[in-house]
């Protein structure tokens, strides 16, 4: 897996795809810097009148739904369709999924327009997935590791790839399953740490006809460069711009030394 993760970063900075983001206002800025620093090109977008036309013009799109509104819901809703039209690849960041009704439809909702990839904490992928409420607001009440099973058979059900971040990370099409390591405590107290990770997951589907090994090599490139920016870091300001370097200095040396991948090889229930 350590070369498709290295053959997927060269392909990324080789073809700088532009990635449509249908984000939240909290991370707009973060998630576009971190896009261009890896080496992605950056639309961040949501009015109506033109998304259709700009998904014409992408290699993928990011939806995430942090700052819902009646507004945008429509807008994500007529890209997601464009974007099925077009054969382009999206991933859903179903943030918060469980919070209140409005938000857990909206994001149910979304999930029929058939993702690629959905990436969540635990309790909003339970969420998501179950329509119960769990969670508390966008932070998870559920450890990563308790959702194996399930995220598992949802995979398959659904037909994608889940991912679920958290201090472990697990990857999964419903046959193989990737457990990553890599990241550092600090990054939780960084707003928008698992949006950029949706958001650079989404630049690796532009370049990969494979959604697993895109999810696995977005959250492993952006694990690795949190871990090396924490290093002597005094805090979460800090970190947040030496995170944006990291992703930009990341190459292969630093993926073959750093990442911290596995396949669990779990069995199928």
């Amino acid at each position: 897996m350590h070369e498709k993760i290295i053959q997927s970063l060269e392909a990324l900075r080789e073809q700088k795809p532009l990635v449509h983001n249908i984000t939240n206002d909290v991370v707009t800025n973060t998630t576009a810097n971190a896009l261009l620093a890896i080496g992605a090109s950056p639309i961040m977008s949501r009015a109506a009148e033109e998304v259709a036309d700009l998904v014409g013009l992408i290699g993928s799109l990011v939806i995430n739904t942090g700052t819902l509104t009646s507004t945008s819901i429509n807008s994500m809703k007529l890209a997601v369709e464009t974007a099925n039209q077009l054969g382009k690849p999206w991933i859903l960041d179903p943030v918060g999924a469980g919070a209140t009704p409005f938000r857990l439809n909206s994001n149910i909702e979304l999930l029929k327009y058939k993702p690629a990839v959905v990436r969540g904490n635990a309790s909003e992928i339970k969420a998501l997935f179950t329509g119960a409420n769990e969670g508390k607001g966008v932070d998870s009440s559920s450890s990563s590791e308790s959702t194996l099973d399930f995220i598992q058979e949802k995979a398959r059900e659904y037909n994608l790839v889940i991912a679920v971040t958290g201090a472990t990370d697990f990857i999964t099409d419903g046959s193989d399953v990737y457990q990553i390591t890599n990241g550092h405590p600090m990054m939780a107290r960084v707003t928008g740490t698992g949006c950029t990770a949706t958001a650079i997951i989404g630049a690796f589907l532009a370049v990969s006809e494979n959604p697993l090994i895109a999810a696995v090599s977005g959250l492993t490139c952006l694990g690795i460069s949190g871990e090396v920016a924490a290093k002597n870091c005094p805090g979460p300001g800090t970190l947040q711009v030496k995170l944006l370097d990291e992703l930009y200095r990341l190459d292969h040396s630093a993926i073959k030394q750093f990442a911290k991948i596995s396949n669990l090889k779990r069995s199928c229930h």
